[in-house]
């Protein structure tokens, strides 16, 4: 009787260590990313004040529209980068998650800020390198907020719903967006700079590429831990993934312990969900053996996402 006396009583002690824990692990995580963030933010601005905007140049994506809209009605470029990308953050609300949304529109109003206020020093006037470096200090911008879960360029998000409704990769859909901009740009401003446009993509594009490895590839994620239930409960209901489990025998050591059972979980998620997935991890078992590989297509089973009730 004393005995469980005891056990009740310290039952929440544990409940009280394991929120702490969970509270501490998920302040670390958003630090982490806040500071992504606003890194990616500041990039982007000093791309576009201190090369695109001085010099009449635009890029692909939302922010190509938000120059082009700019450029023919001449409302301020601050106002129309959260405009024309509020549709897209909608979708994001219902496509991706409640927390990508609201982590997207704090970027993109604190995007509209910098370009606004920060007075970044115009670095040249030479066509090329605007083009190349422009686009490089744009292209690191939107990498680093997807690094952080968010984006400041709506399009990709647009372009991952079209692509669970179409037979069109995600890479497609973004490509022929971009088409559609340039050719407008065409008739706004001049060929030329719709053609270096298109060298500012290019740089850009290929930056986010190599800071995030691709928006449109899912990840193929393996999880290695004593505590592979709660893991994939957590995946299964808090992030609405499916999961797959392996029966496996591991050993380790020098001279190599015997082996034992262990079940091993495979999911898929895509970039935008990676920083939420090693959260969740970090809170159950921060020495989890996690391995992550780039998946460029799959079909079938439950790779979309199911709604969270």
């Amino acid at each position: 009787m004393l005995k469980q006396n005891f056990e009740n009583k310290k039952l929440p002690s544990k409940q009280l260590e394991k929120k702490i824990s969970d509270a501490k692990i998920e302040r670390t995580h958003i630090i982490h990313d806040s500071f992504l963030i606003v890194l990616g933010v500041f990039s982007a601005g000093f791309g576009l004040n201190g090369f695109l905007l001085p010099n009449m140049f635009i890029d692909g994506g939302a922010m190509g529209i938000s120059l082009i809209i700019a450029e023919l009605t001449k409302t301020p470029l601050s106002i129309l980068i959260v405009a024309v990308n509020l549709p897209f953050l909608i979708i994001g609300f219902t496509t991706i998650s409640r927390q990508f949304a609201l982590r997207s529109i704090v970027a993109i109003l604190l995007l509209a800020v910098t370009v606004h206020f920060v007075p970044f020093p115009i670095i040249t006037d030479d066509k090329l390198l605007i083009a190349v470096f422009g686009g490089f200090f744009l292209g690191l911008g939107i990498g680093l907020a997807i690094r952080g879960g968010s984006v400041i360029d709506g399009t990709e998000v647009l372009a991952v719903f079209l692509s669970r409704k179409t037979s069109l990769t995600i890479g497609d859909l973004i490509l022929i967006f971009n088409i559609l901009i340039f050719g407008v740009a065409v008739y706004v401003f001049t060929i030329e700079i719709s053609l270096y446009a298109m060298l500012t993509y290019i740089a850009a594009s290929k930056t986010v590429d190599f800071v995030v490895s691709g928006i449109e590839e899912y990840l193929g994620v393996t999880i290695i831990s004593d505590k592979n239930e709660k893991i994939r409960l957590a995946i299964i209901e808090k992030m609405g993934r499916g999961c797959t489990i392996y029966s496996g025998k591991g050993g380790y050591g020098e001279r190599g312990e015997p082996l034992k059972k262990i079940e091993i979980i495979y999911t898929l998620i895509t970039r935008l969900e990676l920083s939420r997935l090693h959260t969740e991890i970090d809170k159950i078992d921060k020495d989890a053996f996690i391995i992550m590989h780039s998946i460029k297509d799959a079909k079938g089973g439950m790779i979309k996402k199911r709604p969270l009730t």
